[in-house]
């Protein structure tokens, strides 16, 4: 495999750098910090190339906070400042990884996304009979630190861009307590491993997929599994042969564990293609797909909620335009039409003035 060196002056390009803060900025022009940040831009991004360049530059502190969406999960925001590092960071180096990933690992890439992957998952649908369904139990808190520089060290040889990439993963603020043992384990060896990344950091993404990237070649490689899509931690393999399922999903659970990952027990499981499959926030069949009911009540959950902000005048009408047909744009993925229908009569009798201007956009009206 290719080693790339002599990549740190890429980081530390000056004109990286600004388009990095160009990255992090977008859709947080509202806040303070970023403000400040960006009406000092060059001085700032010239002292973040010195100590770059010096190798005094150092993390500052998570602020951490918690969403119920649908689960209760920490998600930790850097400084303005450290984003732009890890835009500028990941600018350089997530090229290099992307040539290795393949083509049916989905998530925080270019041109991939939610819906190429469950159009692909109905497509494997269409000529499968079964399916095996599973994610990772607690992915995040469980991705350990040693394990994941090596796998970094497999294609980067640059030893300051690994110096950069080292002071992020050990910045990493302290996750959700995941502490399971594997085979050679003494009693406090998962207590005395550093293992965790912040959900919310964009390395974290970028990382996370570095970190399954040779499970995915096992399973398509060694496996002989053609019909295989993953998204972060979740993923599908599909076959005809119930049996040849569940001996890969023995084989998986090995695997794993030489990355210390466990298979999540409630939610791994072996099941004719025909009763569809749950997958990405939507139940998809080989001739439909639908929205989660559960998704759909979290959706007027948030209505209610905006309505009354909007009521009270502390939600302007663009935003709450926005936030609703964003959802929409979210909806019209999946055959909900006469859901859409409901949905409006319903916003309606709430007494709000709304208008279609297509069959994906609505109005409010003053």
């Amino acid at each position: 495999m290719k080693r790339f060196k002599n990549l740190f002056h890429q980081i530390t390009n000056f004109e990286n750098l600004v388009l990095a803060a160009l990255q992090a900025r977008k859709g947080k022009r509202s806040q303070a910090n970023v403000n400040r940040f960006h009406f000092r831009l060059e001085w700032e991004l010239l002292d973040l190339k010195a100590e770059l360049e010096a190798q005094t530059y150092q993390s500052g502190a998570y602020r951490s906070f918690y969403i119920f969406d649908p689960k209760k999960r920490m998600i930790s925001a850097a400084p303005y400042r450290d984003r732009v590092v890890h835009h500028a960071l990941c600018n350089v180096i997530q090229p290099l990884f992307e040539r290795s990933f393949i083509d049916t690992s989905y998530a925080n890439r270019k041109g991939k996304g939610t819906h190429a992957a469950i159009r692909k998952c109905q497509e494997y649908l269409h000529s499968n009979e079964y399916v095996l369904k599973s994610d990772i139990r607690k992915y995040f808190p469980s991705i350990d630190h040693a394990v994941l520089k090596q796998e970094i060290r497999r294609k980067i040889a640059c030893r300051k861009t690994l110096w950069l990439i080292d002071l992020i993963i050990d910045n990493s603020n302290e996750q959700e307590q995941h502490c399971p043992y594997f085979e050679g384990d003494d009693l406090f060896t998962p207590f005395e491993r550093r293992k965790g990344l912040p959900i919310g950091n964009l390395t974290s993404q970028y990382f996370a997929n570095i970190y399954l990237n040779r499970f995915d070649h096992f399973v398509k490689e060694d496996l002989k599994i053609k019909c295989y899509i993953r998204y972060v931690d979740d993923f599908v393999l599909f076959g005809n042969v119930k049996e040849e399922l569940r001996t890969a999903q023995s084989q998986i659970e090995a695997y794993l564990a030489n990355y210390r990952l466990l298979l999540h027990p409630k939610k791994t499981h072996v099941f004719p293609t025909k009763n569809g499959v749950t997958f990405l926030g939507q139940r998809i069949f080989d001739t439909h797909r639908l929205l989660k009911k559960e998704n759909v009540r979290r959706f007027r959950k948030r209505l209610k909620d905006n309505n009354q902000q909007f009521r009270k005048e502390k939600l302007k009408v663009a935003d709450f335009e926005c936030r609703l047909n964003s959802w929409l744009g979210h909806a019209k993925q999946a055959d909900t039409f006469r859901l859409q229908n409901t949905l409006y009569f319903e916003i309606q009798d709430k007494g709000l003035n709304l208008v279609k201007t297509d069959r994906f956009a609505w109005r409010l009206l003053d």
